[in-house]
């Protein structure tokens, strides 16, 4: 059953019509370009103080001044962040002061040709996808909590169908290296980030969702040559964002946590993944699995840890 009125067509002017984001304070990972700009521009267009966090500062600025300009909102800042480098998260959240309502983890990258490893050994898609939004995540815990009422958002992909949360293999040191596993299971993980954030933390009024945002051409492909997804199966990045910024400040989702949602509403959960595209795929029963959300979050605590 569906939550709200939005669907596959929905914007983000539609989901935040009326939306009054004034004195809420708002963090987009990867928001230089595609989804997390627009998703940015969405929530300051709704009155919110929002922070850009971008691995190349430089390439933001001209972000934060069309968004200042398109808005009308000078509450528009940018700030550095590469998310394969634990102390570069580390550093934002320690270096955050006040609360923070709105945590929009966005940033991402997909189907790394090789085999690639940060310092620490770790590879380099679950590192970045889901390692580097953990750190961050609960770095800024404290901040989150101190918004009474703090919302996470965690953007996923249907391309989480393709692979669960090898636990036993995370950093394919035994597995032969494939690009779209590795992605994958760096989308799971990012699910299963939202479930347990919820857990732990809705009692600090914190709540945590996931969702696939479509297929959108974007710089997230690429390693692919370009987005390939049928015609009619595509959104355009104000549709491709709708869900994300929906999950950030609609009321109509006040106090929902740990689902995943798609086209602007809960996804169904599946038994398998489709053998051909369409505009939705469901969500896998794993990626929501509470056992495994608890068990990679004490590994990536473990990992994580200085």
């Amino acid at each position: 059953m569906n939550l709200t009125p939005f669907g596959f067509t929905s914007t983000t002017d539609d989901v935040l019509k009326g939306v009054d984001l004034s004195g809420r304070r708002a963090l987009v990972t990867g928001a230089g370009n595609g989804l997390g700009a627009e998703t940015a521009r969405a929530l300051a267009s709704a009155g919110a103080e929002v922070t850009l966090a971008v691995r190349r500062p430089e390439a933001g600025e001209d972000v934060v001044r069309s968004i200042r300009k398109s808005t009308g909102n000078d509450a528009v800042s940018l700030t550095p962040l590469d998310l394969a480098d634990p102390a570069s998260a580390r550093a934002l959240a320690a270096g955050w002061e006040g609360p923070l309502h709105i945590l929009v983890n966005n940033a991402g990258i997909m189907a790394v040709p090789q085999l690639q490893r940060t310092p620490e050994g770790w590879e380099l898609q679950f590192a970045t996808n889901f390692l580097g939004h953990y750190t961050l995540t609960v770095g800024l815990h404290g901040a989150l909590a101190a918004a009474d009422g703090a919302r996470i958002v965690s953007v996923s992909s249907t391309g989480h169908l393709m692979s669960p949360v090898i636990f036993d293999d995370l950093h394919y040191r035994f597995r032969p290296y494939d690009p779209w596993t590795a992605y994958g299971q760096s989308k799971t993980a990012d699910v299963l980030l939202a479930v347990e954030a919820t857990r732990r933390w809705s009692g600090d009024g914190i709540v945590a969702n996931s969702l696939n945002p479509g297929a959108i051409a974007t710089g997230l492909q690429k390693h692919t040559g370009g987005l390939r997804t049928p015609e009619e199966f595509r959104k355009t990045v104000e549709q491709g964002a709708a869900t994300s910024a929906l999950l950030a400040a609609s009321p109509l989702v006040e106090g929902i946590g740990g689902r995943y949602f798609e086209n602007c509403n809960p996804a169904e959960v599946v038994p398998e993944r489709a053998t051909t595209l369409g505009g939705s795929g469901g969500v896998a029963p794993y990626a929501l699995d509470e056992g495994n959300a608890f068990r990679l979050w004490e590994i990536a605590a473990e990992l994580t840890a200085r």
